[in-house]
């Protein structure tokens, strides 16, 4: 069935690449469907997919090994090279006893920060030795991009020992002044929390985290910042208020003010990101960036992170900016909508009233 399917699903993948489509899903009973710019688009000169096709589809994407994973745990997440033209980020799941497939497109070209059209600040975030580093947001919203992006920046920047924990690897980075080790969960190591563990024997000067997903995890991210490192990760958060909440509560009530301690002592800043429909085309982001001052330390930890948007909306020349003023600013340039920024915005009202200034 895989060899069937194989010329099928090299010209699906090569519509997306032509297009420049960020996603492609494969399910039962409906054509191949492209992500562009946001917006689902059926390929409407494709048949309807049936059982057998999105089965075959998905087993001419996977190894053998691959193959029997998934028949095992019923889902699988892996990356997908494709003819060294792209990769893919790959996710494969039952639903309703047929096989479903969901494809992110990751360019071969790592972008730099200026092509992502992301605010000039989180280039002095790479420039630190030490400390935390987040980049948050809903799913599909950029964030390992950006992330990428940073560390590539290092990479060309500095002569530093990188290593990467990823779930799968996304972006392959091309070796420049660093030293760069990938690993990837489930083929390179076990979990995140225990290749995390093994970094503190493996002398990187930089940690990235593809995705903090439990507390043992986040409680080793952050000794790893507070002990001498670099370290980048992400969580799925509206915001960097959120997400505090999100890692202290993960913690019982004792752990919690030590939590926030840590928190306050070695986080270095929070990137919270939302990619935009733009006016003329594919997508722009729109950010929340706290820069971690004394003021956002002692808010951290005195458990008052619901004053962190006042503190982020009131620091422009320390280069925070919050999730509205961004918006705002994309709205008067002309890059979006209005309509697009309320959707996007977490307070269209006072949005409103910044656009009306």
């Amino acid at each position: 069935m895989k060899n069937n399917y194989v010329g099928q699903l090299n010209e699906l993948l090569e519509i997306v690449i032509k297009v420049g489509a960020s996603d492609l899903h494969l399910s039962c009973n409906h054509p191949p469907v492209l992500r562009a710019a946001g917006l689902l688009i059926p390929l409407l000169k494709k048949k309807n997919l049936a059982i057998e096709d999105t089965e075959g589809l998905a087993r001419a994407l996977m190894t053998d090994e691959q193959f029997q994973g998934f028949l095992k745990e019923k889902e699988i997440d892996f990356s997908y090279n494709f003819e060294e033209k792209a990769r893919f980020r790959v996710n494969v799941f039952f639903q309703r006893s047929s096989v479903s497939c969901a494809l992110r497109l990751i360019p071969s070209v790592i972008p730099t920060m200026e092509e992502l059209n992301l605010p000039p600040i989180l280039h002095e975030l790479t420039k630190f030795n030490q400390g935390f580093i987040l980049v948050t947001g809903p799913s599909s919203q950029g964030k390992s991009t950006t992330l990428a992006s940073m560390i590539d920046e290092i990479n060309h920047q500095r002569a530093e020992h990188i290593i990467t924990i990823e779930d799968p690897i996304e972006y392959v980075f091309k070796e420049d002044r660093s030293i760069i080790n990938q690993r990837e969960v489930l083929h390179d190591t076990l979990s995140f929390a225990r290749a995390l563990r093994s970094t503190f024997r493996q002398d990187p000067n930089v940690i990235m985290v593809g995705e903090m997903r439990d507390q043992e995890t986040m409680a080793t991210a952050i000794t790893a910042a507070e002990t001498g490192h670099l370290v980048f990760a992400t969580l799925h958060t509206n915001s960097a208020s959120q997400t505090i909440h999100r890692i202290v509560d993960a913690f019982s009530a004792e752990q919690q003010a030590q939590i926030r301690t840590q928190l306050a002592s070695s986080l270095l800043g929070i990137i919270s990101q939302r990619l935009v429909p733009r006016i003329k085309g594919g997508v722009i982001p729109a950010c929340e960036i706290m820069i971690a001052n004394s003021a956002t330390a002692n808010l951290i930890r005195e458990n008052k992170t619901h004053e962190l948007p006042l503190v982020i909306e009131t620091s422009v020349e320390s280069g925070m900016l919050s999730l509205n003023r961004s918006l705002s600013m994309l709205v008067k340039n002309k890059e979006i909508s209005l309509e697009s920024a309320l959707n996007y915005s977490l307070s269209p009202t006072e949005l409103k009233m910044l656009l009306r200034k």
